[in-house]
């Protein structure tokens, strides 16, 4: 039979391994649940498929073989003691909770290990004496993992939440820093030392803003721009910044797969994913070491279980970034992409860094998993869906990223004293509640030769509408507003003029800001925007072939 180790036993142990009354023996092999009977030195006497299958085996393993070897190594001891717990006959012991033996795929690489719920049994002569014990195992991984999933989910909905809530309110606070800001370096003539606290503080806001744009890509609520874009080419874009910010000590190393697969990413924020994970690699080689970057196709035919991520099956780009360093420990795996927490708190790390990672790498559809052990290193691979060839094209441009330089930001938002006597550019309707961006934007409105008319509401919007001989040109209007929210303002605005322009404003992320409104002429500026920025969109609004 399948599980006869064929291992000489007298007594009961032999007369079940000889025995097949009733047909037990086919019961026993095909039964879903992994079953396996031991000797008192913990040896299996007699197993079904699903006890070996559970551990990874096609096959039983040699004659003799140890219970242990189907279990984790770091679970072999806890195994023991209950086993002598069950030979010393203190009955039945229920829901203990093991890892089983580490699975390997065809090709050698690690799958994971299953968990099992495990009940142990003293298994007894008819004198009494304890011969051994009966040992039953069921899978419960993706239960496990279900749960675990549930579990950071809730966390990450709760922190997205908040994240959101922060982003709206900050992102206001930061447009109006900003704007402040490009205003006072405007002023000629400004002496060095007032210009040099007037960048310090507009660079203090854009590395707010960058936070910011960290807690929407862990909450998953940031926009993204994906394109279909040559995976290995993505890699090698990003390498020359990793080599410096690596330095001489760390060696990187590329093992692209050519040409490779495609994938359908972020560009911007697929190298902040991998930047990332290099500073992670970095910190844990502070000696020096190798960072290694592979990239290949994989195919999963059936759901593949990596830490706490089920992959399901399908075609995928892998990137694995590995390090040669001291390992994380094993109890700080589970928390790892957990939003503020961080193993480096002598260095200010704020714990954003791989829960960024993680939810711009769930938001793009893919899945990510680590290994590590002490003292051989950390490698983190990334799974991602293969862009088909029906998608974008590869040579489809990549959205430009704005310039924050100073003579970019500042061009054209200088005080005007002849604003108000030379020709206005029409009427542009501004909507919005938040009382420092409303009147610094209607200041570089004016200078641009605009007249504003300016509302801090929705409702008293459409009143002030209501009341104009003739539409205005364009409308600004934020999107989270008292009353009615911007995407009524819209919607009431282009039910009477259908044509007229609108740039929506928010700090919030440009999903959630569009939500509702099947309009794809609108035009999105995310907070905090330079006050350049919004005379850029203005034109582009008007004239967008232009």
């Amino acid at each position: 039979m399948p599980g006869d180790l064929a291992v000489p036993r007298t007594g009961l142990l032999q007369r079940l391994i000889e025995s097949d009354g009733g047909g037990w023996r086919q019961l026993f092999d095909d039964s879903p649940m992994g079953i396996a009977l031991v000797d008192r030195a913990g040896r299996v006497v007699l197993a079904n498929r699903a006890a070996y299958a559970l551990a990874g085996h096609l096959e039983p393993p040699p004659a003799g073989t140890g219970l242990s070897a189907l279990f984790h190594p770091e679970d072999r001891a806890k195994l023991e003691a209950e086993l002598a717990r069950a030979y010393g006959g203190l009955g039945t012991r229920q829901g203990l909770e093991f890892r089983l033996a580490e699975r390997l795929g065809a090709d050698g690489a690690p799958l994971g290990c299953s968990v099992a719920m495990v009940t142990i049994s003293p298994l007894a002569e008819d004198d009494g004496t304890i011969c051994g014990a009966v040992v039953r195992m069921t899978d419960i991984t993706r239960h496990r993992v279900i749960e675990t999933q549930l579990a950071q989910t809730q966390k990450m909905q709760a922190v997205g939440q908040l994240a959101g809530g922060i982003a709206h309110d900050f992102n206001n606070l930061l447009t109006t820093i900003i704007a402040a800001t490009d205003f006072c370096l405007a002023r000629r003539p400004l002496d060095e030392a007032t210009e040099a606290d007037l960048l310090h503080i507009r660079r203090s806001a854009e590395r707010g803003a960058a936070l910011v744009r960290q807690l929407l890509a862990f909450s998953r609520r940031q926009t993204l721009q994906p394109r279909r874009i040559l995976l290995a080419d993505a890699i090698e874009d990003v390498a020359s910044l990793l080599r410096r910010l690596l330095g001489h000590r760390v060696v990187l190393d590329l093992d692209l797969d050519r040409p490779g697969p495609f994938v359908r990413v972020d560009p911007v924020q697929f190298d902040q994913v991998i930047v990332n994970l290099a500073l992670n690699a970095r910190d844990a080689m502070p000696q020096g070491g190798t960072l290694t970057v592979r990239t290949a196709a994989l195919t999963v035919y059936r759901p593949m279980v990596r830490g706490q991520e089920v992959i399901p099956p399908g075609r995928y780009a892998v990137v694995e970034v590995s390090d040669s360093g001291i390992g994380i420990a094993p109890e700080v795996l589970p928390r790892l992409f957990e939003p503020f927490f961080t193993t480096r708190k002598d260095s200010g790390g704020t714990g954003l860094g791989l829960a960024t990672v993680y939810g711009i790498v769930r938001q793009t559809g893919g899945f990510i998993a680590v290994d590590s052990r002490l003292g051989e290193g950390t490698t983190f691979r990334i799974y991602l869906p293969i862009a088909s060839a029906s998608e974008d094209p590869p040579g489809a441009a990549e959205p430009a990223r704005p310039a924050l330089n100073r003579p970019a930001a500042l061009a054209g938002i200088e005080p005007d004293v002849a604003a108000s006597s030379r020709a206005t550019r029409g009427t542009l309707l501004l909507v919005e509640d938040e009382e420092g961006v409303r009147r610094l934007t209607v200041r570089a409105l004016e200078n641009a030769g605009w007249r504003v008319l300016v509302a801090p509401s929705g409702d008293l919007a459409l009143q002030l509408l209501a009341r104009e001989p003739e539409p205005p040109r364009i409308v600004v209007t934020d999107f989270v507003l008292p009353g009615i929210d911007g995407a009524e303002v819209v919607r009431s605005i282009r039910a009477v003029y259908p044509d007229i322009p609108v740039i929506l404003i928010s700090g919030y992320a440009e999903s959630a800001a569009r939500e509702g409104l099947p309009d794809s002429d609108l035009f999105f500026l995310a907070k905090p925007f330079t006050l350049r920025q919004l005379l850029d969109a203005i034109e582009r609004s008007l004239d967008p072939v232009g």
